[in-house]
């Protein structure tokens, strides 16, 4: 996936989830952060950020948030709707005969359907903004949501999908993902129980670049 119109900025604060303060050649933005996590590893005062400059005249915040550099590391995409259209973009290349984005199953909506011969499949997606000594960990914060998808797959494994949960690493040098147990244990224990019920564990690594993010390497976890 492209981005179409990006500038470069310094992390200033974030007064809540939703926006930021970004100094953007001098002048200090009011901007739109397209993550609500909590990304305190990575949003650090003075920090270099990537925006998207909107082409909607009538919104309130000019730019969007899309990317930061951290030290030691590079670039990271911290653009929470990145993930779906990358791994989307990335599915279509595989062999499936037949695709289905925002599939209901349950009380859940689970990210893809799809259909390869008399096999079905079922795959949710996550991304991974978190790097702790060269490991990415998920979630960055409590998710009852991830846990709810997770124990979905988990049971329509057990009714004879392919289940997968997959995680979309949004920076490179990172090839595995690990539950965050210390931020959400239940998360973790979700996770296991769904490795026992047959939902394999996806890892779709990324090649990042300021106005660039797509999948270039993967594997499935032991």
């Amino acid at each position: 996936m492209k981005y179409q119109n990006i500038i470069h900025g310094k992390f200033q604060n974030r007064p809540n989830r939703f926006i930021a303060r970004v100094l953007v050649e001098g002048v200090l933005e009011t901007v739109h952060v397209k993550n609500t996590g909590r990304c305190k590893e990575l949003l650090l005062p003075d920090s270099e950020v990537i925006l998207e400059i909107s082409d909607n005249p009538n919104r309130k915040t000019k730019y969007d948030l899309i990317a930061v550099y951290k030290e030691g590391l590079g670039l990271i995409n911290m653009d929470s709707q990145a993930p779906n259209k990358v791994a989307f973009e990335w599915l279509k290349e595989q062999d499936y005969d037949f695709i289905k984005p925002e599939y209901t199953y349950g009380n859940s909506r689970i990210d893809f359907y799809m259909e390869k011969g008399e096999k079905k499949y079922l795959m949710e997606v996550k991304g991974c903004t978190l790097e702790i000594d060269g490991v990415g960990y998920f979630p960055d914060a409590p998710t009852e949501r991830g846990v709810k998808h997770l124990r979905e797959l988990t049971k329509a494994a057990k009714e004879g999908y392919e289940c997968i949960t997959a995680f979309v690493i949004q920076m490179e040098g990172v090839h595995q993902v690990l539950p965050n147990v210390e931020t959400h244990p239940e998360f973790g224990v979700a996770l296991e129980e769904a490795k026992d019920a047959g939902v394999r564990v996806l890892f779709l690594g990324c090649h990042v670049e300021e106005d660039e993010l797509r999948v270039d390497r993967f594997s499935f976890g032991a």
